[in-house]
C-alpha cells in the first residue's frame, strides 16, 4: 500500500507498531511529548519524527508535513490533546481519524476504561471515529463491544481493548486509504 499516512501520539506506540507491521506507509510521526516511547518505535522503523509540547506549533509543522509527504489521511493513535477548530478545519473533511477505548458517546475523553469500571457497566469497546472539533464526538466509523467480566481489573481490560485496536485499526486505515484512491 503506498498511501501515505501521518502519526500524531503521546504515549507508548503500540498502535503505530501495528500499523508498521500491517505495512501500511507511515510518512511521519509528530508528538506532544518529547518521551513519548512511540517516537523511539518511529525511529527504529526510519520515520521522520518531530515532537513540540506547544500544540499550535505542533499543529503548524503537521500541516507542512502532511502537504510535503503528500499524506493522505492523518491518524490519531493515543494522542491525548484536542486539536484546534483551525487545524481540523484547515484539511478535509474527513481527514483525520481516531480510537477511543469506549462505546462513543459514552465515556469521552481521558480515563475512559477506568470510568468505565468505575459505573459497573455489562459492556464496553472500541470506537474509530472522524475527529472534529470536540471531544470524541466525530462520527462513527465502527465499534467493537466485549462484555465486561465480573472481576475484570483495569489493567486485564485495557489490554483486551488493546488486542481489539490492533485487530481493528490498520484494517479501517487500510479501508479507508483504498476508498479515498
Amino acid at each position: 500500500m503506498n498511501r501515505n499516512i501521518g502519526v500524531l501520539l503521546s504515549g507508548n506506540g503500540s498502535n503505530l507498531d501495528v500499523i508498521i507491521k500491517e505495512n501500511i506507509k507511515v510518512s511521519f510521526v509528530a508528538s506532544n511529548n518529547p518521551n513519548a516511547l512511540g517516537l523511539k518505535i518511529a525511529a527504529e522503523a526510519n520515520i521522520p519524527v518531530y515532537t513540540s509540547t506547544n500544540l499550535l506549533k505542533l499543529e503548524a509543522v503537521t500541516l507542512n508535513l502532511i502537504k510535503k509527504y503528500d499524506v493522505k489521511l492523518l491518524v490519531l493513535a493515543g494522542f491525548m490533546k484536542l486539536l484546534s477548530k483551525n487545524f481540523i478545519y484547515s484539511l478535509p473533511k474527513q481527514f483525520i481519524i481516531n480510537i477511543h477505548p469506549s462505546l462513543l458517546p459514552s465515556f469521552k475523553g481521558l480515563n475512559a476504561i477506568r470510568r468505565t469500571l468505575e459505573c459497573r457497566v455489562q459492556y464496553t469497546g472500541i470506537t474509530i471515529h472522524y475527529v472534529d472539533e470536540g471531544m470524541d464526538t466525530g462520527s462513527i466509523i465502527i465499534q467493537s463491544r466485549v462484555k465486561i467480566n465480573g472481576n475484570e481489573t483495569f489493567e486485564i481490560l485495557k489490554k483486551r481493548l488493546q488486542k481489539l485496536e490492533h485487530q481493528i485499526y490498520p484494517n479501517i486505515i487500510k479501508s479507508i486509504l483504498k476508498k479515498n484512491r
